[in-house]
């Protein structure tokens, strides 16, 4: 890699991502359903209908896997906790085994020297809560805080940072208006409520968070660089469109107490009633923004579609295996337009970019390389721009539970043989660990 710490400020955190329900295996230690167990039982959801049962068995090998962090030399370990493991009906009784398992997680982060920055929500809804209606239920914000509550109670003593939710974006418009993922709707009041109630959520959560004396949190949104496939007046409008659904919904809530114009001229008419009163709760003050990031988004305008009449249009540059397009430059441009129009000078740390690619043990890993040596480099460049950027997160540690995809699509730095689950380091996780080396001065 052409990048290494040292060109990097003092005190910036390298470090690697992972989901609970992505790894750890849902069926053990008294974990209850989620919706994504479900999700996958139906037709055509998910490849091969695989789900996160067993998945990486991260339950059972958790001190292998912080191991493998320890060894790269990372400096922390973003990890979610999972909500159906916490609490198995989403409300009620306590499942202690997974508070047992949470505390050795966090303490055995702590003895590797790792700092853990843990996310409260990354997807995996509760069926109990999901039967409720889930997103689309107006009291999610309060059991999402209860939940946060009865974990942090726990835990929150020793982890480093506390996020809210893992991208938004995915957990309403993607899973309620484009059905891709759990709960699959495709439906449009659906989609503006729980648009409206995953920002009220986190308000709710941030609040109760404060009220336990917590410091250092914030929450994750996911960015594309979405930019028109010409510039037709017709395709410029669809892109400002679904720049807004996409990118500038949650951050411009979160910052700004409002919601985007463009956005309102589809989801407005479906919204709650009464949902500017919930405003100044979603824009307290946060201590930091997660920054996902992973590829660019061209746009096209579809004007036989109904709202948003934007379709995706292929471009031209080389993609991963999930289809991306590999643009470094847009990391570099999410983070200078999040400095300059949203947070300012607030903490921001990329906590997920990476890529999957089709690899095996033994196979050349330097496509991975490559990608995570220019998107550092825009990092680089984003923190020479100005922005506050403190630290990255490469998706993912492992192989893993790939959603609806299933365990087709490989983002890991280590390879995991799901029939074995021997784990195995890629090329790619020793060329990081060679680049995010101690510096010379460094203690």
């Amino acid at each position: 890699m052409k990048l290494s710490r040292s060109d990097f400020p003092a005190g910036f955190l390298f470090g690697a991502a992972t989901a609970a329900y992505q790894i750890e295996g849902s069926s053990f230690g008294g974990a209850g359903s989620t919706h994504w167990d479900t999700f996958a039982k139906g037709p055509g959801n998910v490849v091969r209908a695989e789900d996160g049962a067993i998945a990486c068995d991260h339950y059972h090998r958790m001190d292998a896997d912080l191991d493998l962090l320890k060894d790269a030399g990372m400096d922390a370990y973003r990890f979610s906790t999972s909500w159906a493991r916490v609490l198995p009906e989403g409300r009620g009784q306590v499942n202690q085994e997974g508070l047992d398992f949470y505390d050795r997680l966090v303490d055995g982060c702590l003895d590797r020297g790792l700092k853990p920055f843990q996310t409260l929500y990354h997807w995996e809804m509760p069926s109990a809560l999901a039967d409720l209606g889930g997103w689309t239920n107006p009291d999610v914000a309060d059991w999402m805080a209860d939940y946060a509550e009865v974990i942090t109670n726990r835990i929150g003593d020793r982890v480093h940072s506390i996020a809210t939710i893992n991208e938004s974006w995915c957990v309403a418009y993607l899973s309620h208006f484009l059905g891709h993922h759990a709960p699959g709707l495709r439906d449009i009041r659906a989609a503006a409520r729980a648009m409206h109630h995953v920002n009220k959520a986190h308000g709710r959560t941030m609040t109760r968070l404060r009220d336990l004396g917590m410091k250092n949190c914030g929450i994750v949104l996911n960015f594309e660089a979405t930019e028109a496939a010409t510039d037709s007046a017709a395709d410029t409008r669809a892109a400002a469109t679904q720049d807004a659904t996409h990118n500038r919904w949650f951050i411009e809530a979160i910052t700004k107490g409002t919601y985007p114009a463009e956005a309102l001229v589809g989801f407005g008419p479906h919204l709650p009633q009464g949902w500017q009163d919930d405003m100044a709760e979603i824009s307290q003050p946060i201590d930091f923004l997660g920054v996902n990031y992973y590829t660019r988004g061209l746009v096209a305008a579809d004007p036989d579609a109904t709202w948003p009449a934007t379709k995706p249009v292929t471009g031209p540059l080389s993609k991963t295996q999930m289809g991306w397009e590999v643009y470094p430059e847009g990391l570099q441009r999410t983070l200078t337009r999040m400095a300059r129009d949203y947070v300012g000078d607030l903490p921001m740390f990329v906590t997920e970019n990476g890529m999957a690619w089709p690899d095996e043990v033994g196979t050349d890993d330097d496509v991975r390389i490559d990608f995570i040596d220019r998107h550092m480099q825009a990092m680089q460049a984003a923190i020479t721009s100005g922005a506050n950027l403190q630290g990255f997160f490469y998706w993912s540690l492992l192989d893993n539970y790939e959603w609806a995809f299933g365990y087709e699509k490989r983002f890991g730095l280590v390879h995991v043989d799901f029939d074995t689950l021997d784990r195995t380091p890629k090329a790619s996780y020793h060329a990081l660990k060679s680049a995010i080396a101690p510096r010379k001065n460094d203690v």
